[in-house]
């Protein structure tokens, strides 16, 4: 008998994880879930403000308007430091939570691991390749879209399945949450490789000697103060700070450099700095401190700045959809994206000893899978890298983005509406904590049957 073949599961991909892990991550999902409606709430003032005649002016004005101090090359717009500097903030958080995920988390089997970081690659590769087939007449200055449907939106695809799927089962939830941050990831690897252009080398090496003392400083706080991490964080800051402010004068997109101060990051504990009664490690720390600041001051104000575009009337909305960047960007999403993270899991389940867990139905990652296609923040970024900010193919983009994200949430609204009413009456049976330790029985069962 195969491990996917075992009656408990063991053996399946997506199962159920630890019970701590669970508490962490659902403690993530309703940061995120607040994150999300705050970011939904600056998307539709930006898109008021810049169709209405009174504040579109003032809007555009005070979005372009400058501050910061150019010897540095910091002297940018207000929009560009939402773009560089806080999406930096949220994509430290996506490289903490990546690595700590493959480092202490239950992703760190293999087994466990492959399912996610492949149906990410699906969700990354599959939508460009609709986007580039439909596109492929329309140009080189269009074709430079490519990449803006590869990104899911943690913020507003967990928001959303908050919203239609509180009862499922959380290893979807973690499946999303983990598949939004690697192809998050991945879309930043494609904008250091595709949307940078002129390099500066000597920035860029001169930034090697402060990421490397802040790496030697975050683990010798790890290991030497173990609770004092609020030291390391008052320490720590103005160093990333100079890194950051490095890699952007290089002309590599600053947000890489918040990827790589969140991997320097140690997530384990270490023996003399660490321990039950220790208290939170600098990883918590800085993921609590933080996280607030990313979904519920960053990420918005990036939308405020980036999501305001002048529609102006009914035909210039007809016109911006019609375009075929638009229409690109929205089958990518509808349609690419489900496609390409659903093949790659049903791929990975075929071709490896393991399987779908038993509890659950590829129904299930089907809704998943299509409310990954709500993408938008990174999608965003890219579209004025790609486009020019501004630019008839950007404002179309900003368009494409919104509509493919609403599609999307909407066809996986009718999937896991349906799927959350099953897994409620499930959920009921699963809460049961006989011995009231604080732990469902579901999951020492789950133990038990795991050794």
């Amino acid at each position: 008998m195969s491990p996917s073949d075992r009656p408990d599961g063991t053996g399946a991909v997506l199962r159920r994880g630890s019970h701590s892990e669970f508490v962490r991550i659902s403690g993530i999902l309703r940061k995120e879930t607040v994150g999300g409606a705050i970011l939904l709430v600056a998307t539709i003032a930006a898109l008021v403000m810049s169709n209405t005649p009174l504040f579109a002016d003032w809007y555009f004005a005070f979005r372009d308007l400058k501050v910061g101090y150019e010897p540095w090359h910091l002297e940018l717009s207000l929009g560009a430091w939402a773009a560089d500097g806080f999406l930096a903030i949220f994509f430290f958080l996506a490289g903490l939570e990546l690595k700590r995920e493959f480092v202490a988390g239950d992703l760190r089997s293999v087994n466990r691991a492959i399912v996610p970081v492949a149906a990410a690659m699906g969700g990354v590769i599959v939508p460009a390749v609709f986007y580039t087939l439909i596109n492929l007449n329309s140009g080189s200055d269009a074709l430079r879209g490519w990449a803006i449907p590869t990104a899911t939106d943690i913020a507003f695809a967990l928001a959303v399945l908050a919203v239609i799927g509180s009862k499922l089962p959380a290893a979807l939830r973690i499946f999303l949450l983990t598949l939004a941050v690697v192809d998050d990831l991945l879309a930043i690897a494609i904008i250091a490789f595709f949307y940078t252009t002129d390099i500066a080398f000597v920035p860029l090496l001169l930034a090697i000697v402060p990421l490397a003392l802040y790496w030697i400083l975050a683990h010798k706080f790890s290991y030497f103060f173990g609770t004092k991490a609020l030291a390391a964080w008052v320490i720590l800051l103005p160093i990333g700070f100079v890194v950051w402010a490095l890699v952007h004068a290089s002309g590599v997109h600053a947000t890489v450099a918040g990827v790589l101060l969140g991997f320097a990051i140690p997530v384990l504990r270490s023996q003399r700095g660490g321990g039950p009664d220790a208290g939170p490690g600098l990883a918590e720390t800085l993921e609590h401190r933080i996280r607030p600041l990313s979904s519920g001051f960053a990420i918005p104000v990036f939308a405020f700045f980036s999501a305001g575009v002048a529609i102006g009337s009914v035909e210039g909305f007809t016109q911006a959809i019609t375009d075929p960047v638009s229409i690109g960007i929205i089958v990518a999403l509808v349609v690419g994206k489900p496609v390409g993270v659903l093949l790659a899991t049903i791929i990975v389940t075929k071709t490896t000893k393991a399987a779908l867990d038993p509890d659950l139905a590829w129904i299930d990652v089907a809704g998943v899978a299509l409310l990954a296609g709500v993408g938008f923040t990174v999608s965003l970024l890219i579209s004025e890298l790609g486009f020019g900010q501004g630019s008839p193919h950007d404002d179309h983009a900003k368009v494409a983005i919104l509509v493919g994200s609403l599609l999307a949430a909407l066809a996986a609204t009718v999937i896991l509406r349906g799927r959350n009413r099953h897994y409620g009456r499930i959920a009921e049976k699963e809460a049961i904590d006989a011995d009231n330790d604080g732990v469902p029985d579901v999951y020492q069962t789950q133990k038990q049957a795991e050794k």
